[in-house]
């Protein structure tokens, strides 16, 4: 896989038992934050107002290169920098184990849950990701053209599934629409949770428009070669092998778009397949229950989804004949899962979120007699994203071997204390460590580090992991505060 960097942030759903105003979500979210950095003492918190929303304290990086912190009363974990798929997985994982051990240790009476929305109120919450793409390909007239239909059918195996739907904007059609049959009703069950809660096709800020394609230019690098690809569209995956798939495939063909590029120009990769109308069509594709997942091109033609996924993933393996083995493994199963999209969605119940929960859900129906309306259907969609191992149902298949893994639980606890090796994580967790032992005040962030306010050390280079140089700054500082 080329080299590229690429990250996850989690925003997590809290319940609580606890009477409130201290025992409220926001609250509890707040005690496992603090319980993080002031008692476990695995990070670094901000002194500084990073934004008008993030005061002093609200937040900050973690020693293994993330960060955490309070986003609109949400716990939100960034995974630090990661050039390889499977280690983003671990350190996606290790933060749920953080969230547990403090469960345990404290007694709260709460559940953190690794989804996208409240059933009670309609809110949404996101899972977003990011990827370190090249400036040189024209990001409006070519990436993002190329990139919108994959991302509307990236769903069927990335997915996590939801119990009904939500209308999140009225003027986009509501959940009953007309069709030759006659009045199309709300779906009992849906494979994507975000898919209703996205309203537009592209847009800057996510707090006003959620997007199918966010355009935010934030690189956190070297703004003369880096874009940072920021994306909301995405489910929250249980599933280890999902989110591997999810992030692996859109690695692979941001990779082959821009081999294309250096091959061909300003020519668009994939001619003819935009879509007639993709707001429309994330929410069809979610909606279907026959599985058949047909699409309207902009030119009146019709493909399924899944046949729309071969050609990118046809087209990714023409642009790629130098494979390594994660690439190998990103490529030989997406194809395997498309495969068995076509013929039957019960076959991917060991890989795919919203496969694995459908088939435990239809179970619970049929063994206790009830329906789609039930609430206690509801509860058991909210307990598959339990985060929990004794808890959560995701958990629970996992433990009886019916999950597929990718990465193993060695792997996930060296995340929670260990930065990547082969990026620029790997510097900002050393200068973290040096500047705390030597009790030096320092303000941290993606691309750079403060030390007393006023010394930067500039980590514009992502994939940049040379120590020496830190410590060369770092001795440097030292001579200046002994003069």
């Amino acid at each position: 896989m080329k080299r590229r960097i690429f990250g996850i942030e989690t925003e997590f759903g809290c319940m609580t038992q606890v009477e409130r105003p201290r025992g409220s979500s926001e609250s509890v979210s707040a005690r496992v934050r603090d319980y993080v950095f002031d008692v476990l003492e695995l990070g670094l918190r901000d002194i500084h107002y990073r934004d008008w929303g993030e005061p002093p304290g609200n937040g900050g990086f973690l020693f293994n290169g993330g960060r955490l912190y309070i986003d609109m009363g949400h716990l939100e974990y960034a995974t630090p920098e990661c050039g390889t798929l499977f280690d983003l997985i671990a350190y996606d994982k290790a933060i749920e184990r953080v969230i547990c051990h403090i469960l345990d240790a404290t007694g709260l009476p709460t559940a953190f849950f690794k989804n996208n929305i409240d059933h009670y109120t309609g809110a949404t919450f996101g899972c977003h990701e990011n990827f370190q793409v090249s400036r040189e390909v024209p990001f409006y007239r070519v990436v993002i053209p190329t990139l919108m239909p994959f991302f509307v059918t990236r769903q069927i195996y990335a997915g996590a599934g939801r119990v009904g739907a939500y209308d999140e904007m009225i003027e986009f059609g509501p959940l009953h629409h007309s069709s030759e049959d006659g009045l199309v009703d709300i779906p009992n069950y849906q494979i994507s949770q975000r898919a209703d809660h996205i309203v537009t096709e592209i847009y800057e800020w996510i707090q006003f428009s959620r997007a199918i394609i966010n355009t935010r230019d934030e690189p956190l690098s070297d703004y003369t070669k880096y874009r940072r690809l920021h994306l909301l569209v995405g489910d929250s995956n249980m599933s280890e092998f999902a989110t591997a798939l999810k992030v692996g495939t859109t690695a692979l063909l941001l990779s082959a778009i821009e081999e294309f590029h250096e091959r061909h120009g300003e020519k668009l990769p994939l001619p003819g397949f935009e879509l007639a109308d993709p707001v429309y069509a994330i929410r069809h594709i979610s909606h279907d229950s026959t599985f058949k997942w047909i699409l309207v091109l902009k030119s009146g033609k019709t493909i399924s989804a899944v046949d729309l996924q071969r050609e990118y993933l046809n087209f990714v393996c023409d642009m790629m004949p130098e494979r390594d083995e994660d690439s190998n493994w990103v490529l030989s199963q997406w194809e395997s899962i498309l495969d068995a999209l076509e013929n039957d969605w019960q076959t991917v119940t060991t890989r795919v979120d919203w496969a694995a929960k459908k088939w435990l859900l239809e179970t619970f129906i049929r063994e206790e007699n009830l329906n789609w309306d039930d609430p206690w259907i509801k509860s058991q969609d909210l307990e598959y994203h339990n985060i929990h191992p004794e808890s959560g149902l995701y958990y629970a298949l996992e433990e009886q071997g019916q999950m597929e893994r990718v990465i193993t639980d060695e792997q996930i606890k060296n995340a929670i204390h260990s930065a990547p090796q082969d990026t620029r994580a790997k510097i900002r967790s050393f200068l973290m460590h040096n500047l705390t032992e030597k009790r030096m005040p320092c303000i941290v962030d993606w691309h750079q580090v403060y030390a007393g306010h006023t010394e930067c050390f500039e980590m514009k280079e992502p994939f940049d992991t040379n120590i020496a140089k830190a410590q060369r700054w770092l001795k440097g500082l030292k001579n200046r505060r002994t003069q």
